[in-house]
């Protein structure tokens, strides 16, 4: 049995390097997704339907992001999403499907409402079904759309979804905020290990990083760990833009909903059952618009680019040295006068 030493976002600091940029608005974000498509932010919002439909959609174009639209409504529903972003002034927009059932009728029905990024979007991508359904929709729209499959947590699972046919892939497993996977199953990766993992391979399929991204430091971890793009939802949540209406508590507190696609209460949702939920519901406060959250997670990522003295993201990634925080430096790395004054 291998037992190695693997490391999550908390575990590591990047080196500050030497920086001649006067200004952060030197700083170039933009990541190429494939041919046609560039994203001048590289942070897209997660499938899920306390987090994307048609208004994320518009607000992650108008960042220079992208909008992955969850795929529990009908395949029409899901279509009008699409269609409504689209007329709204969302050049790109990706639309989420599973790989089994009536899977390739939505994906078509996608296409036809303008989707051009499909996301095969299941928790264990490295299966064979998912093998099957890219060859699939290879078959019928061959390089027509893009396809971002996942998730996978190795590189062998990585080489395996590039050999397949995948043309990005979202790498991570468990480490969601609101996922259970690693305490139902026992199965998991830390992300950033994951994305460190995944970014040795000989294979040039895009690496989008999802799951235990908390902070703005940890989006700049993930891209200078190899990852082209982040995916997030809880940093996302409470805002408009997601679906659901906002709520007041008792006390005057505006909350939101946010949950888990695996958890009991979505599964019963959007198929009327449950199997084992590997995810939990909750409420986040209301953040107000996504806008300013888009800001900061564009502003962090400049910030962090500018501190490595690098102007575009190849740059970092090449100029990125990690070290190992111990517990006493994660201590002094987050704010700590407060707990100093009790």
């Amino acid at each position: 049995m291998d037992f190695r030493q693997t490391y999550c976002f908390d575990d590591l600091l990047l080196v500050p390097k030497y920086s001649d940029i006067k200004s952060r608005s030197e700083v170039d974000l933009s990541s190429n997704l494939s041919t046609g498509i560039n994203l001048g932010l590289p942070v897209m919002s997660s499938p899920m339907d306390t987090v994307t439909e048609s208004a994320m959609a518009v607000a992650m174009q108008k960042a220079g992001g992208l909008g992955v639209i969850h795929r529990y409504s009908s395949a029409d529903q899901q279509a009008e999403f699409v269609r409504d972003a689209m007329a709204s002034g969302a050049k790109h927009v990706a639309a989420a499907i599973g790989v089994t059932g009536d899977y390739e009728e939505r994906a078509g029905i996608l296409y036809d409402a303008g989707a051009r990024i499909i996301c095969l979007d299941i928790a264990h991508g490295h299966h064979a079904m998912m093998k099957s359904a890219i060859k699939k929709l290879k078959e019928v729209f061959g390089d027509d759309i893009h396809i971002m499959a996942g998730n996978v947590a190795s590189l062998e699972a990585f080489d395996d979804l590039s050999k397949w046919g995948a043309d990005s892939i979202r790498v991570g497993i468990g480490g969601g905020s609101i996922c259970s996977t690693r305490i139902v199953t026992g199965h998991g990766v830390p992300t950033l290990q994951s994305v460190l993992d995944c970014s040795r391979s000989a294979y040039d399929t895009k690496i989008i990083a999802d799951g235990g991204i908390k902070t703005t430091g940890d989006v700049v971890k993930a891209i200078a760990a190899g990852a082209d793009f982040v995916i997030v939802g809880s940093m996302l949540a409470g805002t408009n833009e997601t679906p659901g209406a906002v709520l007041t508590n008792v006390s005057g507190e505006k909350y939101k909903e946010y949950r888990g696609m695996a958890s009991k209460k979505a599964q019963y949702n959007w198929r009327g059952k449950s199997s084992t939920p590997e995810g939990v519901a909750t409420t986040v406060p209301y953040k107000g618009s996504v806008k300013h959250t888009l800001q900061d997670i564009a502003g962090g990522l400049r910030s962090g680019l500018s501190y490595s003295g690098s102007r575009t993201i190849a740059e970092f990634q090449a100029k990125a040295d990690f070290i190992i925080q111990s517990s006493a430096s994660q201590l002094e790395s987050n704010t700590h006068i407060f707990w100093r004054n009790k």
